[in-house]
């Protein structure tokens, strides 16, 4: 689906289903330097039990035109225009890395419109070492190999495929190297380092946090080294004093839609269900 937002084309991707306004819709929130495609198999599979999808690509990132935008108060901004631009009443919000900072974000306007909130791989504060960040700017190549290694499970780095992956024979850790390569291509504007540093600066997660009234669910990585589950305390306790939440674990690092892609949908459906029905 290509959306008009703030006068620029948002691409999102409906799961092989055209948008039904009488459905509940599962928006789905890319981290950074990705798109909408690491939700491959969780969003098809909601398009296809009773959700609309909108797996979106960010501005400047896979087919969304317009610059990267520079902070993750902008990016829910243009989150919540691009639901007003499609009719979405109703959303189940989830957002990976990056992304589960916009839904948490986007959360206060969009009020009562939230049935539900799920953060994968999230922390907050999202701190980026500065290392990491003047690498990102000074050699994005470099950066993305880095983070690669960092985000996926140390036991799969020494095989050449994960057997958790829903795709045999496919490298969990190659495709994602790719993406990364390719964001790189469609916009070599530093957009490793436009996405780390407004992860970098986010400042207003306790406010957001205070402000929710949707149940919340956490999907954490055991074996994590980006955004480690010894870190998430904070967050989930911020976010525990305002809504009832659900923490669910899996083994896997920080790219775990792919590395558990089974028990992520799992995970998601069953919070997606119980959500409409609370």
């Amino acid at each position: 689906m290509l959306l008009d937002v703030q006068g620029r084309s948002a691409y999102s991707y409906g799961g092989g289903k055209a948008f039904d306004p009488a459905l509940p819709t599962a928006v789905f929130i890319h981290g950074a330097q990705n798109d909408h495609s690491v939700w491959a198999l969780q969003s098809r599979y909601f398009a296809h039990h009773g959700f609309n999808v909108l797996a979106l690509d960010l501005p400047g990132h896979g087919r969304s035109t317009g610059a990267a935008l520079p902070s993750v108060e902008a990016m829910a901004a243009w989150l919540v225009a691009l639901l007003d631009a499609a009719g979405a009443a109703r959303v189940l919000l989830i957002g990976h890395s990056m992304g589960s900072l916009i839904a948490l974000q986007a959360c206060a306007a969009l009020k009562g419109r939230v049935l539900g909130l799920a953060m994968l791989g999230t922390t907050y504060p999202m701190k980026v070492s500065d290392a990491l960040l003047a690498t990102a700017r000074d050699d994005e190549a470099a950066a993305i190999d880095m983070v690669n290694i960092w985000s996926h499970a140390r036991a799969n780095l020494l095989q050449p495929q994960n057997p958790a992956s829903s795709q045999a024979g496919v490298s969990t850790m190659g495709v994602a190297r790719r993406l990364m390569q390719r964001m790189s291509t469609i916009n070599p504007q530093q957009l490793f380092y436009n996405d780390f540093s407004a992860c970098n600066a986010y400042a207003n997660g306790e406010a957001a946090a205070a402000g929710l009234t949707c149940p919340v669910l956490f999907i954490f990585g055991a074996k994590d080294m980006m955004t480690p589950p010894k870190s998430t305390k904070l967050l989930t306790a911020m976010v525990g004093a305002a809504t009832g939440v659900t923490v669910v674990q899996v083994d896997a690092g920080h790219s775990l839609m792919a590395e558990q892609s089974g028990a992520v949908l799992d995970a998601l459906y069953n919070f997606a269900t119980s959500a409409l029905t609370s």
